[in-house]
């Protein structure tokens, strides 16, 4: 199991839209710059963003901006957007185990449950950070540094 970088992406253009949009335009090559990526890649990202509803893209030269405040969007809201699956499962099954099997016949039992326990807490836990969080965790480095 693993959730793809879109994740971390879109996290690294929240920040970036956070940080950098008061001084300068942001936009997805400036993005991809930072992210080190292909601006092709940022701007899937970004409408799937979008489609959300978490950030608003102006086309051309116009920028990018967040629609809520970022102690309202938590980590969850961000993965639902760019990797949530269609049925909502973080876990794939295997397709076909033979019902002939003792395991095969019963493996849907024997893991369902905990598969969706796992998901819940994997969920529950990205309710509990917000955008601000990294947000605030973000100045407070660079004012160390400086």
């Amino acid at each position: 199991m693993q959730i793809s970088s879109r994740f971390t992406v879109a996290l690294h253009i929240f920040e970036c839209v956070d940080h950098f949009s008061a001084t300068q335009k942001v936009t997805s090559d400036f993005l991809a710059g930072s992210i080190g990526t292909n601006a092709v890649i940022i701007r899937k990202i970004l409408g799937q963003l979008q489609k959300a509803d978490l950030l608003t893209v102006a086309r051309g030269t116009g920028g990018i901006t967040v629609n809520r405040p970022l102690k309202d969007i938590t980590f969850f809201d961000v993965y639902k957007a760019v990797d949530a699956v269609e049925s909502g499962d973080l876990f794939r099954f295997h397709e076909n185990p033979s019902p002939a099997c003792p395991v095969g016949g019963n493996i849907h039992t024997l893991l369902d449950g905990k598969l969706d326990a796992i998901q819940t807490a994997m969920e529950n836990q990205m309710r509990e950070y917000t955008l601000a969080d990294i947000s605030e965790e973000l100045k407070t480095i660079l004012e160390e540094r400086a």
